[in-house]
C-alpha cells in the first residue's frame, strides 16, 4: 500500500495542476490503510486505496449537490450571500467545524477522517469548503494566514469582489480587523499579500507540517513524523531541512545506518555555506553509527 500511494502521490505532486484533495487523501491513505493506522485487535479486511479515494470523492460530491440545490433555491447575489449559503449548509446543516481539542488529534489532519467526523483543523476544513464549492461551480480559495487557514469566497485572484470566512468556526464572516487580529495572535504582522490564494502544493506541505508537528510533540509517534517528512520530500519544492529531519527520524526509529548516511549527504550540502553546521551534522552521523556497537 505504501509503494502504491506514494507513487501516485509523487506523480500528482508533479502534475501540471496538482489536486490538493487527491494529494491529501493519498497522504492519509498511508496512515489509514497502512501499519501506522492499524489496530492490533482488528483482524478484519481493510479497505483498498481505491475504495478510500472513491469514498472521499463521493462525500465531496454529496456536499456539492447540497450546495447546488441551495444555490438553485436561494439564488445568492454576490459573495456575501454565497458565503452565508455555504456557512448554512456546510457549517450549519452538515456541521463542519472545529474545536480546540481537534488540535490534539491526528485525525484532524487526515482528510478522510475530517470528511467522516466533520471536524478538523482550519486548513482541512478550508480545503473541504474549497473542494465542495468548486464541484458546485462556486469560487472559493484557501487563504494561508499564519497560524489559521481561512477561505475567500469570490475572486481575489482576478480582482473581483470577495469576502473572507472561517470554516473552523462554521463559516463566520471575517472583516479585515478580524484578520489582522488572527495574524497578530500568530506572532506576525499583517500585510495585504497574506490574502493571496494559497497554492495547492504549499497547502499540502502545510498539512504535512501540521502532522509532523503533532507527532514531534509525541515521541511515541516518531514513525508518523517520519511518514509525513518522507511525503514532504516527494513534493517538488520543500524545505531542505526536511532531509535532516528524516535522517534524524531514521536514527530515532532504529535505522542507524540509513540515518547516518542521510546525515552525511546533508552535511555535504551544508559545507558550501555553513561548515560549522556541517561539522555538527557529521558528529551526529558518527554517533548514530556508534549506536550499532
Amino acid at each position: 500500500m505504501t509503494e502504491q500511494s506514494r507513487s501516485r502521490f509523487r506523480a500528482e505532486a508533479r502534475a501540471e495542476h496538482p489536486d490538493p484533495v487527491l494529494l491529501c487523501v493519498l497522504a492519509a491513505a498511508e496512515h489509514t490503510l497502512g501499519d501506522l493506522g492499524a489496530d492490533p485487535g482488528d483482524t478484519g479486511e481493510r479497505p483498498t486505496l481505491q475504495a478510500l479515494l472513491s469514498a472521499c470523492q463521493a462525500a465531496l460530491d454529496r456536499h456539492a449537490a447540497a450546495i447546488r440545490q441551495a444555490v438553485a433555491e436561494r439564488r445568492p447575489s454576490g459573495p456575501e450571500e454565497t458565503a452565508a449559503l455555504l456557512a448554512a449548509v456546510l457549517g450549519g446543516r452538515e456541521r463542519f467545524h472545529g474545536q480546540q481539542s481537534d488540535y490534539r488529534r491526528l485525525e484532524s489532519s487526515l482528510l478522510p477522517e475530517v470528511l467522516r467526523r466533520r471536524r478538523g483543523l482550519p486548513i482541512m476544513l478550508s480545503l473541504v469548503w474549497s473542494a465542495v464549492a468548486s464541484r458546485a461551480g462556486l469560487t472559493v480559495h484557501g487563504v494561508a494566514l499564519p497560524g489559521h487557514f481561512i477561505v475567500a469566497v469570490g475572486g481575489p485572484a482576478g480582482g473581483e469582489e470577495y469576502v473572507l470566512a472561517d470554516p473552523f468556526h462554521g463559516g463566520r464572516l471575517l472583516d479585515l480587523p478580524d484578520v489582522e487580529r488572527l495574524v497578530i495572535a500568530a506572532g506576525h504582522r499583517y500585510s495585504p499579500e497574506l490574502l493571496t490564494p494559497a497554492q495547492p502544493l504549499n497547502t499540502v506541505l502545510r498539512v504535512l507540517g501540521n502532522i509532523r508537528g503533532w507527532a514531534a510533540d509525541r515521541p511515541e509517534h516518531a514513525r508518523t513524523q517520519l511518514w509525513a517528512a518522507e511525503l514532504g520530500l516527494l513534493l517538488p519544492r520543500h524545505p531542505a531541512q526536511l532531509r535532516l529531519e528524516r535522517a534524524e527520524l531514521l536514527v530515532k526509529t532504529g535505522d542507524f545506518l540509513s540515518g547516518a548516511a542521510e546525515m552525511e549527504a546533508y552535511a555535504e550540502i551544508l559545507d558550501a555555506f555553513n561548515p560549522e553546521a556541517a561539522a555538527k551534522v557529521r558528529h551526529e552521523a558518527r554517533a548514530a553509527r556508534h549506536r550499532l556497537n
